[in-house]
């Protein structure tokens, strides 16, 4: 086995990898997808339709630029046709609530009930006799020592349970006790009720109550005076009095109450669990029923109060837009759009393509001149209009829904979304073309566009340097619910909007921030179908503890020490120069797992012995430019995100590995042995970032600093400097 395999340095062969032709095949069918400029037109082009078409026709009428309570700045306005004056949302919802509760709900009634209930009762006294019995056996048997009581208490439980009814043990006892005022079924006169027994009575009883019937529902549930009754039966409808019927707890009430009056206490409160046993509703609520009818009287609610004739004068210059008038101008332009021709609405279509473009050509040619490798690069473009049309195909959909609010809508979402994949500045004017689009879909809502450019860009704010979770799960929603809050707050006060409105719009804006929530998910979903890498995936390789990290540190203690430092170096810098500071805190804990692979060559990780004495310089070289390509190994075989693998490629650029550059020349000057320079380069790339050029300045400056003697901070100064001033003149950071 040569040194090379020794090392791990040998190529390996790979028999299922596809031939160079094949791999650079595949690398150009998808460079040439991803940076397609037809298929970018296409995204565009279908971008542009989406929007159009989330504009909803309703929105297409004239501009309405006054508000209730200013005065009629342009000329007097007469009505140019007839046309009919719609009503408020508050008049028809009013409308709607006066129909919900005054619509009487439905009951059927049972005729089966009586019989039922009548039956019941029948049956319990048939019984009655044969029951007072066993009774009477019993007791007798308690007092006949001879007697066996228990085999007669026993009987009398098995003449109870056969009752059709359950009653109470002192129930019973009243009953049986009482025989002869229960019932004619004795044939007894000589009682003190002999004129008053209570089975009849029951049966007078359940009769009249069932007469004036009984409802299967709690009044309590029912909002309306009057009830309908429908006998299916008799083919008839009626309505009644809710204070005419009774829920079952009114009718046992005043079963209570009747029998009271003529029977002593312990009998009466028999009577009563009798009746509380037997009696059934025959008033059953039908809700579907009841549905149905209130939903026909709302499908005939006139969505109109009257007409303006033509000629007409609705508003003069100088008059107050009161309610009435501000309606009458509503009404007006939602005839136009009703009766515009089909001219006009191409016409219409034609304005808000060129509105559109007009609030999309910012945001592109920003893109375009600023963020390049965004617009050039289909696939990021793809992630960033597929943001922005989830937000806007949500407004359009809530625009279409009754009395839902626009502020229900989480527009931050993909601001939030673009701040954390791409920048805060990207963020920043996707918040403005949202509020613009999303404004326009609402009928040029000034409040809801106001409102959201707050809301949003201070939302986008709170995420661009996301150090925790907690910020995004409890600090955003915060922002975001707050600038809502105090903006509709401002508008409420100069419109003297109601509490009850106030209230409302604050429910949707809560709404609104828990939904801001999904964000997290949603960024999960485009880290996977764009393969982009976010702060959140950052945060969670900078877990110390992660398995590679973990065997990083057993294997080569001094590497990972010498990684923390560097990481810790570079994040400090970026963030003196607004760099990604998490970024680079990553790259700088990953940017030499190479090392692992032969860590005792690597002067942090030894203790006595130095494994390069026994090899050559050229051969040192090799081993130590190894490092690089073992790193990038090791990263795609942890699945680590291509942004990390380039700080593993890019650390050391092509710079010049010197110490043993200048050993070989020594010996080559001895041995006149010729010796090429490129063999103690490192392969590169350049760095092409800032973050990337800061980690290639911070690993050299961190191990430099590291074999200074006696440092302090004059050397140090001095020591950066020079380091710097190499790497510029080497032209290592050319790229960045």
């Amino acid at each position: 086995m040569g040194i090379l395999e020794k090392l791990g340095l040998a190529p390996k062969k790979r028999p299922d990898a596809p031939v160079l032709g094949e791999k650079k095949k595949k690398q150009e069918e998808a460079s040439s997808f991803k940076y397609n400029p037809y298929l970018r037109a296409f995204i565009l082009v279908l971008f542009l339709g989406v929007i159009v078409l989330a504009i909803p026709e309703s929105s297409y009428k004239e501009p309405i630029n006054y508000n209730i309570g200013e005065p009629w700045r342009a000329d007097d306005l007469t009505a140019p046709f007839t046309f009919a004056i719609q009503k408020s949302d508050q008049e028809l919802e009013k409308e709607r609530q006066t129909i919900r509760e005054t619509t009487p709900p439905i009951f059927h009634k049972e005729p089966d009930v009586q019989i039922a209930v009548q039956s019941k009762l029948d049956s319990l006294f048939q019984n009655l006799g044969t029951i007072k019995k066993g009774y009477d056996a019993w007791q007798q048997a308690k007092q006949d020592t001879e007697s066996d009581a228990q085999r007669d208490s026993l009987r009398f439980e098995e003449l109870k349970d056969r009752s059709p009814i359950n009653l109470s043990d002192s129930a019973w006892k009243a009953l049986l006790e009482n025989y002869e005022s229960v019932s004619t079924r004795n044939n007894s006169t000589d009682s003190e009720f002999s004129d008053v027994n209570l089975e009849d009575q029951l049966k007078t009883l359940t009769a009249d109550v069932l007469d004036d019937g009984v409802l299967d529902i709690s009044k309590s549930e029912l909002s309306n005076d009057e009830i309908t009754i429908r006998d299916l039966q008799e083919r008839t409808e009626q309505t009644l009095n809710l204070a005419n019927v009774r829920d079952l707890p009114e009718a046992k009430e005043y079963a209570q109450y009747r029998l009271s009056r003529n029977f002593y206490d312990e009998l009466a409160k028999a009577g009563s669990e009798v009746f509380a046993q037997i009696i059934q509703p025959n008033y059953i609520f039908n809700k579907e029923e009841t549905q149905a009818r209130i939903q026909d009287a709302l499908d005939e609610i006139s969505t109109s109060k009257g007409a303006v004739a033509q000629g007409q004068v609705i508003i003069r210059r100088g008059d107050i837009v009161t309610p009435e008038k501000y309606n009458m101008l509503q009404s007006l332009a939602d005839a136009r759009a009703q009766n515009a021709s089909t001219l006009e609405r191409w016409l219409r279509y034609g304005g808000d393509i060129i509105v559109v473009i007009a609030i999309l050509t910012i945001f592109f040619f920003y893109l375009y001149l600023y963020r390049r490798y965004i617009f050039v690069d289909n696939s990021m473009l793809s992630l960033v209009l597929i943001a922005l049309s989830l937000v806007i195909i949500g407004s359009s959909i809530v625009f279409h829904l009754d009395d839902i609010s626009p502020f229900i809508v989480p527009v931050a979402i993909a601001p939030i979304i673009l701040t954390i994949i791409f920048d805060s500045r990207v963020g920043l004017l996707s918040t403005i073309t949202l509020a613009l689009l999303t404004g326009l879909i609402n009928g040029n809502n000034f409040e809801f566009v106001t409102a959201t450019t707050v809301a949003c860009s201070l939302g986008l704010f709170s995420v661009r340097d996301i150090k925790k979770r907690s910020q995004f799960f409890f600090t955003t929603p915060g922002i975001v619910f707050g600038s809502y809050l105090v903006v509709v707050l401002g508008f409420s006060m100069t419109t003297f909007d109601s509490w009850s409105v106030l209230g409302s719009e604050l429910l949707f804006i809560g709404i609104n921030a828990i939904f801001i929530l999904f964000t997290y998910p949603l960024i999960l979903l485009f880290e996977k179908s764009f393969n982009v890498t976010t702060d959140f995936s950052l945060l969670e390789l900078s877990d110390t503890n992660l398995p590679l990290l973990k065997t990083l540190m057993t294997k080569a203690p001094g590497t990972f020490h010498h990684s923390l430092q560097v990481s810790n170096l570079a994040e400090a810098a970026a963030g003196a120069i607004q760099a990604n500071g998490l970024l680079c805190r990553v790259g700088g804990l990953y940017h030499d797992i190479g090392k692992m692979e032969n860590p005792g060559y690597f002067t942090e990780n030894q203790t006595e012995s130095n494994e390069h004495d026994k090899l050559k310089p050229r051969m040192s070289a090799l081993v130590i430019k190894a490092h690089v390509s073992n790193g990038v190994k090791i990263a795609e075989e942890h699945g680590l995100p291509e942004v990390i693998i380039d700080f593993i490629k890019t650390h050391h650029g092509d710079s010049l590995i010197k110490f043993f550059w200048e050993k070989a020349k020594e010996q080559a000057d001895s041995s006149k042995k010729e010796i090429r320079e490129e063999d103690f380069r490192y392969d590169g790339p350049l760095p092409q970032t800032k973050e990337t050029g800061i980690l290639l300045l911070a690993d050299c400056i961190e191990a430099s600093s590291r074999a200074m003697k006696d440092p302090n901070y004059q050397k140090l100064e001095n020591l950066i400097d020079k380091m710097i001033d190499e790497r510029v003149n080497e032209g290592q950071l050319s790229k960045t």
